[in-house]
C-alpha cells in the first residue's frame, strides 16, 4: 500500500469547494510537488491532507505504518510567525510535541532528536539565538528542522522559498532534496515551478483541471505545457525544466 493515497477529493471551506476530484498516491521516497494557479486551492489541500480540516468529500488513507501525528509540516510563515519570541533550540523542540502527545517536559530522546536534527539543518551554532532576530533563511532552517523532529516519513512543505534570495533559495532546494535522498517522502507547494519540478519526480497540478503523473508526462501533458506557458508569460523569461530523457543524453554527452 501506497504511503498517502487520495480518493476523488474535494477540498473547500464547509460546503463550498475550491478544488475536486483530486486522486492521487505517494510512495516511501517520493517526491512530490503540488502546482496550479493563485487560489487555485493548494494550500487547502494540504491542510485537508494535515487533518486541519474536513475534505469535503472523498477519502485519506495511509499505509506503510504512517500514523497522522507522523507528519512534519513546514508552513507558510505569517508576519506574527516571523516575530516569534523564542530561541532557536525551542522553536525546534517545540516539533517533539505532536509526536507522543502534549508533555509538560521534553524527554532526553526529544532533546537529542532537535539537536540532530539542527545539526543535519546546519544551525546549531544558533540554538540559543533568538528566533525573531535571524534571517529569512535561517528561519526557515528552523522551522524545516522543526517539522523533522515530528517525522522521518514524510514533509509537507507550503511555499518553503517563498520571499528567499536565489541564492537561500537554491540552499534551500539543495537541503530538501538531500533529505529526500535519505528517504523523506517529500510533498511539496511551490509558485518557483521552473525550479521546483527539476527536483520532483511526481506532479500533481489542480486547477480547471486536475493532473497527476510523473515530471515527464507533466511536461508533456497539455496541462502542462499551458501552464509553463502561463508561468512564462507572467515571468517574462522562462527556462523549460529539462526531461529526464534530455538530463540523460547530456550526461552521455559530457561522460
Amino acid at each position: 500500500m501506497a504511503l498517502l493515497t487520495v480518493k476523488g477529493l474535494s477540498v473547500g471551506y464547509g460546503s463550498q469547494v475550491v478544488a475536486e476530484n483530486i486522486s492521487f498516491e505517494v510512495n516511501t521516497g517520493d517526491y512530490l510537488c503540488i502546482v496550479g494557479e493563485n487560489g487555485s486551492g493548494k494550500s487547502t489541500l494540504m491542510k485537508t491532507l494535515l487533518r486541519l480540516q474536513k475534505p469535503v468529500k472523498g477519502e485519506i488513507l495511509t499505509g506503510e505504518g504512517l500514523k497522522e501525528n507522523e507528519i512534519g509540516y513546514l508552513p507558510q510563515q505569517t508576519v506574527v510567525q516571523k516575530d516569534f519570541p523564542a530561541s532557536v533550540r525551542e522553536v525546534v523542540l517545540s516539533g517533539c510535541q505532536g509526536r507522543d502527545g502534549f508533555r509538560p517536559f521534553y524527554s532526553s530522546d526529544d532533546k537529542k532528536r532537535a539537536a540532530e536534527n539542527m545539526e543535519k539543518m546546519g544551525i546549531t551554532d544558533l540554538a540559543g539565538k533568538c528566533y525573531r532576530d535571524l534571517s529569512g533563511g535561517q528561519q526557515q532552517r528552523v522551522l524545516l528542522a522543526r517539522a523533522l523532529c515530528a517525522t522521518s516519513k514524510l514533509l509537507l512543505l507550503d511555499e518553503p522559498v517563498s520571499g528567499l534570495d536565489p541564492k537561500v533559495t537554491a540552499e534551500m532546494y539543495t537541503l530538501i532534496s538531500e533529505l529526500n535522498k535519505e528517504k523523506v517522502t517529500i510533498i511539496m507547494i511551490s509558485h518557483d515551478i521552473g525550479t521546483a519540478i527539476n527536483y520532483a519526480d511526481h506532479i500533481l497540478h489542480i486547477g480547471d483541471s486536475v493532473f497527476f503523473g510523473t515530471r515527464d508526462e507533466f511536461l508533456g501533458s497539455k496541462a502542462g505545457k499551458f501552464f509553463l506557458m502561463m508561468q512564462s508569460r507572467d515571468a517574462g523569461t522562462f527556462t523549460p525544466p529539462k526531461t529526464r530523457k534530455t538530463m540523460k543524453k547530456e550526461d552521455d554527452v559530457n561522460g
